[in-house]
């Protein structure tokens, strides 16, 4: 039977895009809908939140900048972590009855809840899981939170209900993904206003008592914050693990009472669990009465519960606390900005710089994307996405209400997925599978960096440093590989050779032996990889390595570029530019002490979260790829178009001098004929 309708939205079209097709589920303050992009022709979810229609007019403004906020901090929230489910759009609607209500445009996901997956797991009497799994199952909840956490926001309802399964439940590393972020504050504020905060079990709350914690119930125990999703999330592991809820209650009172009860915590042992002593002290501090008595943090309390289980510890390159936690936090991000103006970006053909730096700054497409991404209030990117989103809720549950963002904003480093065995070679680096947004939604973005789009990888190795002129010359010193002595592009002239050629690196032998090669084109870099056994990387690869999976800035965080992090232009490449010629503006205004290339690791500062060395900056690297705009569909290890006449080059170079074009998202094409002293090499290979 088909859901009623309630807002009677079904057959309409909103904001010229959004053609609503049906009704997905119902809750206490919202209604979701499927919907049809008009333009990418692909689902959608279409959120809209019914409870702001008792909001006093004169706060209902008010209320909808409060909303647009929100959106803005899930929009940040998502971008970051593959495991949030992904805002598109944000916008207000005015229903057959003149009610002016909020919508949220959310990715269209397939699957269902954990809170239906465990529903069906104990009618079918499965096993319970093992810890193990337990753990692997809820890895990417734990991410997200850390995430959110590490910038002082709590979700305040965590809950099967609002974990959502994609494919097989029982596989070995599951696609899940945390639901709800980033709305409580405007929800609560409507409830207030409207005078809905009498309302109990059944109807609209803040939390879900089921999972709530103590200060929840009672704001005596102390104030809610991250702890208290540290307490939720204890909670779902241990149903997980045992099948059955940890809190026992059949209304609001009783399941008060089994929060709080200082005679019987909601431990795994207390509820029939088999677990070694490590791990049951891990759970109970994570249940304990007191907030202050609990890990502070989802990153804090996973570390310590895989280290209770002897399994590996998912940690951060660069952490900035003192303790070992799972997800530690890195870099400042720059603050959400609630509406995002539009911004254009100079383009590196048509600047002075690029014209007399053909190898560093190659020039990008002056075309766009097949179709231009759509302007979205708050600028968020509309990305297409696949599957069904599902509302469900159980008699005592209400629905999920996430929380107020603080002004603390720190940037997380997210763990990778799980990945298969296998070892890399000497010299490379082994970079786990998993999957990440691809590109990016910053506000100077250029179009051939959207749209964001979701890849999955398998496990890979790369080179740790780029290839250097020692690694290639023994190719070349046994008749392997071509000369790399020479510059070559169209219209090179002879007063550019006799400036550019003395910077190709392969030519000093020894004196620039451990710095990285150039002057090498395409197919003098792939034949040298294959030489070796291994392959150019392909662009998403190459960005993986770079980046990972938790959607920073830059390989070591979101601190802009500086003289210790790498090699770009200092001052000294501008006083390099002078005496050569050439008219070169500082990235960052320091010296970095390299006028042109250097060693490879020399600015370890710099490194990726994977440790890879020097991934922007230096020397810009071929990939794979031929050049194409971005398509929106997710995909599992793309490669990039079947032909093009345009190869595909990423990182940077010394004399770059915008801070975007060492991004690990920015895309620069070339054609694979050109040797420069600007562009060099680093391999990868398959595991």
């Amino acid at each position: 039977m088909a859901n009623a309708d309630p807002l009677a939205l079904v057959g309409t079209t909103i904001a010229g895009k959004y053609a609503i097709e049906s009704v997905v589920g119902e809750g206490g303050f919202a209604v979701v809908y499927r919907a049809q992009h008009q333009l990418w022709k692909r689902p959608v979810a279409v959120k809209v939140f019914k409870a702001l229609g008792d909001v006093p007019e004169a706060d209902r403004a008010k209320l909808l900048d409060e909303f647009v906020r929100e959106g803005a901090l899930l929009a940040e929230l998502s971008e970051r972590s593959a495991a949030i489910v992904q805002a598109r759009d944000v916008g207000t609607i005015t229903t057959a009855k003149g009610e002016e209500l909020p919508y949220m445009v959310l990715e269209w996901l397939e699957g269902a809840s954990l809170e239906t997956v465990l529903a069906d797991e104990r009618t079918r009497e499965l096993a319970p899981r093992t810890i193990e799994e337990a753990i692997r199952l809820l890895d990417p909840v734990a991410e997200a939170l850390a995430l959110a956490h590490a910038r002082g926001i709590a979700h305040r309802d965590v809950k099967p209900a609002n974990v959502f399964v994609l494919g097989d439940p029982r596989a070995a590393t599951p696609a899940v993904k945390l639901l709800d972020f980033g709305i409580a504050k405007v929800v609560q504020d409507a409830q207030k206003m409207a005078g809905a905060f009498s309302k109990t079990a059944g109807q609209i709350t803040s939390f879900t008592p089921a999972y709530g914690a103590p200060e929840q119930f009672n704001r005596q125990h102390g104030a809610t914050g991250p702890w208290t999703d540290v307490f939720a999330l204890a909670l779902v592991f241990i149903e997980v693990l045992t099948a059955r809820e940890a809190l026992a209650g059949d209304n609001l009172m009783q399941l008060a009472f089994a929060s709080a009860d200082k005679t019987r915590r909601p431990t795994p042992r207390t509820c029939g669990a088999h677990v070694s002593d490590e791990v049951e002290a891990v759970l109970a501090r994570a249940v304990a009465l007191a907030p202050s008595d609990r890990q502070q943090d989802a990153g804090q309390l996973w570390s310590e519960l895989r280290e209770a289980t002897n399994m590996a510890v998912k940690s951060a390159s660069t952490a900035t606390t003192g303790r070992n936690v799972a997800f530690a936090a890195t870099q400042p991000l720059p603050a959400v900005q609630a509406l995002a103006a539009a911004k254009t970006t100079r383009d590196p053909v048509s600047s002075p710089v690029a014209s007399v730096r053909p190898g560093a700054d190659p020039p990008l497409s002056s075309t766009g994307l097949p179709m231009a991404p759509i302007a979205i209030a708050l600028g968020l990117l509309v990305a297409a996405g696949a599957g069904a989103f599902v509302l469900t809720q159980r008699a005592h549950r209400t629905p999920s209400i996430a929380p107020t963002p603080s002004a603390s904003v720190a940037a997380v480093a997210s763990p990778p997925l799980a990945d298969a065995a296998g070892a890399c070679p000497p010299g490379m680096t082994r970079i786990p599978g998993g999957q990440y947004f691809m590109g990016s939604e910053e506000r100077d973005a250029v179009e051939n960096e959207k749209p964001v789009h979701q890849v999955t990888l398998a496990p890979f190795c790369i080179d740790t440093f780029e290839v250097t002129v020692e690694r290639y010359n023994a190719c070349r010193d046994v008749g392997a590989c071509k000369k790399a002595t020479f510059n070559a592009w169209p219209a090179l002239g002879d007063k550019e050779r006799a400036i550019f050629d003395p910077l190709c690196n392969a030519a000093a032998g020894e004196k620039l032996a451990k710095h990285p090669v150039n002057c090498i084109d395409w197919e003098m870099a792939e034949h040298y990889c294959a030489t070796v056994g291994a392959r150019l990387p392909t662009e998403a690869e190459w960005e993986f390595a770079a980046r990972g999976p938790d959607g920073r800035k830059y390989p070591w965080g979101d601190d802009p570029p500086s003289a210790d992090l790498l090699n770009a232009c200092g001052t000294e490449c501008v006083a390099w530019g002078k005496a050569h010629g050439q008219t070169l503006e500082p990235m960052y205004a320091a010296d970095d002490h390299f006028a042109t290339t250097s060693p490879v690791g020399s600015f370890h500062k710099g490194r990726s979260r994977y440790e890879v060395e020097d991934v922007v900056g230096n020397v810009w690297e071929w990939v794979s790829d031929w050049y194409a705009p971005y398509v929106t569909t997710a995909a599992d290890a793309p490669k990039g178009p079947k032909d093009g006449t345009e190869r595909v080059i990423r990182g940077g170079a010394w004399n770059g001098t915008k801070a975007s074009w060492v991004r690990p998202t920015f895309r620069f094409k070339d054609e694979p004929a050109k040797r420069s002293y600007g562009i060099g090499v680093r391999c990868a290979r398959s595991l």
